[in-house]
């Protein structure tokens, strides 16, 4: 591939990166509109986040199939028509108005971005020298953290602005539309390489082997030089739950923060306002994970987990049992924790699979199902109890991963 084509390639890779993030942390800002203008409980204004996570649950294999007999070229070109039809859908309903089609729409979105996410990831890997694949990823997923922070900037000031609240829903619905449905054309058309699956699964194998040499980071036991099912490897196990909880907690923090600051002894500002402090977690996220990059090269990752965790746990209890400014920023601040909790918890579940890896990965992958499922439970609790003593729920899940940290990602092979 020539030095230019190549170039072109990841500038619209990262673009979809950019987008796929922006979307997905759209439902933030959509949860208080929602609520307000169909008079919905907590627990059923979370059926939104339920709708869009499990896709991952439903999608994810499927889209690895899809890949196998497509190639990414063609995956990509369909994930994001799939995901321009989704976001078509969201103009009729917000016409109708009709929370049963958004949530359609929403599902509709969802199904393009987990078909997108599993093509894309190893596309970018696959783009150039194997030596250089984290490194582009790593850009990858900083336009991804880019977008999940302009996303609750952009769709406050569209959908919750003052007296056009809500009607903004045509303009950047209507706009991603657009955008997708052009990038899809622009996917097919050009001279985009298709490369092969078996060439990610190499690439797999070979990140699995690095991670097993991860400094500091206990080997696995090898009971066996050859290993029957992927059920033995007990850390990927532990490590699926992990992310289950993990983007559990992230989810629901996230999707919670606009009613949570507007809540009177809180800040006790209007919906817009709130949304724009949306921003400052997800920005915390993205200005983590390039600190992360860093401090990952000198300290061993279940160290760097373990703190990071016990960190998150503590500024939740610190917003749960506080009041004002020190709860609110308090919450806010646990995007900078989250930021490398995914890929430390990944790459701890990868290691030492082998062959395993890609089947692995579809596990861990997977498991990100509980962005569906906990934000529902939180919203149970709101409902009851006040939607500030409701974050104990990703408490919980925060001291799972801390279990995960320091002792389930010690790998394991039952026999």
């Amino acid at each position: 591939m020539r030095k230019r084509t190549r170039i072109l390639v990841l500038i619209t890779v990262n673009s979809l990166f950019f987008l796929w993030g922006f979307l997905t942390v759209l439902n933030d800002i959509l949860v208080p509109y929602f609520r307000q203008i169909f008079s919905l409980s907590y627990v059923s204004v979370m059926l939104l986040q339920f709708c869009f996570f499990t896709a991952y649950g439903l999608v994810s294999i499927p889209s690895g199939k899809v890949i196998e007999k497509l190639g990414y070229r063609k995956s990509i070109f369909i994930a994001l028509l799939t995901a321009a039809f989704g976001s078509f859908l969201f103009l009729p309903a917000a016409h109708m108005p009709s929370f049963a089609l958004f949530l359609v729409a929403t599902f509709v979105v969802a199904m393009g971005i987990v078909l997108l996410q599993v093509a894309a990831n190893p596309y970018v890997a696959l783009l150039g020298d194997a030596a250089n694949s984290s490194s582009r990823l790593n850009l990858a997923q900083g336009f991804n953290s880019l977008g999940t922070t302009l996303g609750p900037l952009i769709g406050s000031q569209l959908i919750l602005y003052g007296k056009s609240y809500g009607n903004g829903i045509d303009d950047i619905y209507g706009a991603m539309a657009v955008i997708l449905a052009l990038l899809a054309v622009f996917v097919i058309l050009s001279k985009f390489p298709d490369l092969q699956v078996d060439q990610y699964e190499e690439f797999q194998e070979h990140l699995s082997r690095k991670a097993a040499r991860l400094p500091n980071t206990p080997q696995p036991e090898k009971k066996q030089e050859h290993h029957d099912s992927i059920w033995q490897f007990s850390h990927l196990l532990y490590g699926a739950l992990a992310v289950f909880c993990y983007v559990g907690a992230e989810v629901s923090i996230g999707s919670f923060l606009v009613n949570f600051l507007s809540e009177p002894l809180i800040l006790c500002v209007d919906h817009f306002v709130a949304g724009h402090y949306v921003s400052l977690y997800w920005g915390g996220a993205m200005i983590g994970r390039f600190i992360g990059c860093v401090i990952l090269l000198r300290f061993s990752p279940r160290k760097l987990l373990t703190a990071a965790v016990i960190l998150a746990s503590t500024l939740l209890i610190l917003g749960i049992m506080t009041s004002g400014w020190i709860s609110a920023y308090s919450i806010l601040a646990i995007g900078l924790c989250n930021s490398i909790m995914f890929p430390t918890i990944f790459t701890l579940g990868i290691r030492g699979l082998d062959n395993f890896t890609a089947k692995g990965s579809g596990i861990l992958c997977t498991a990100i199902i509980g962005g569906a499922l906990i934000p529902l439970i939180q919203g149970v609790c709101a409902d009851h109890m006040g939607i500030q003593k409701a974050f104990f729920i990703p408490l919980l899940c925060y001291l799972y991963v801390l279990y995960y940290a320091k002792i389930g990602s010690v790998a394991r092979c039952r026999v």
